[in-house]
C-alpha cells in the first residue's frame, strides 16, 4: 500500500452515496493499457482500443478530471530511505472525521481509512526508522480524542498491486 502521499486522492466523494461513474468498454481498456504501462504513448494506446491518438489524449483527461484515475509514479520506500513501514489502528472517541482531517495533515501519513470493527481508523505510515516511528506515534496519540493506536510493523512486502482494472 505504499504509494507517494498525493498518489491517493481524497476519497469522499467514494462513501457510498455517490452513483459511480459509468465506463464504456474502451475507456475501461485505455485504463488497462495505463495500469500495464503509465507511460504508454497514446498513440499506441489507440491502436490497441481502435481510436486515433486525439481521442485517447481526450478520453485519457476525462478520466483525469473526474478523479477516476490518476497518473502517478509509485516508489520503493526502501531505495529511498525509508525502511519502516507500518499501518497503525486508532480507537477514538467523537467525530471520526475530525480525527481523520487531523491524521490527513501529518505528512507521514499516506492512507488514513475509516474502518468498522474493533478500530474506527488506520494510517498507514513510511518512516525513516524506528524512532521516526515513535515520533508519529507520538503525533497521532496527541490528537485529544483518539483513546488507542495500535501497530503493525511491515516485515515483508509480499505483494502490492493497482491493477484491480475496471471489473
Amino acid at each position: 500500500m505504499t504509494t507517494p502521499p498525493k498518489a491517493r486522492r481524497d476519497n469522499n466523494h467514494h462513501d457510498g452515496r455517490s452513483a459511480p461513474v459509468v465506463l464504456d468498454d474502451i475507456s475501461k481498456r485505455i485504463i488497462e493499457e495505463l495500469q500495464e504501462d503509465g507511460r504508454k504513448p497514446y498513440a499506441a494506446i489507440g491502436k490497441a482500443v481502435g481510436l486515433s491518438e486525439a481521442a485517447v489524449r481526450q478520453r485519457v483527461q476525462r478520466l483525469l478530471d473526474t478523479g477516476v484515475m490518476q497518473i502517478v509514479a509509485v516508489t520503493d520506500p526502501l531505495t529511498l530511505g525509508f525502511p519502516r513501514q507500518a499501518m497503525i489502528g486508532i480507537k477514538c472517541e467523537g467525530d471520526l472525521e475530525t480525527v481523520a482531517d487531523n491524521l490527513s495533515s501529518i505528512a507521514e501519513i499516506d492512507y488514513v481509512v475509516l474502518t468498522a470493527g474493533s478500530l474506527d481508523i488506520m494510517v498507514e505510515v513510511v518512516c525513516e526508522g524506528d524512532s521516526h516511528l515513535l515520533e508519529i506515534l507520538g503525533k497521532i496519540r496527541a490528537i485529544p480524542t483518539v483513546r488507542a493506536t495500535e501497530t503493525f510493523v511491515y516485515l515483508k512486502l509480499r505483494k502490492q498491486t493497482y491493477s484491480w482494472g475496471t471489473r
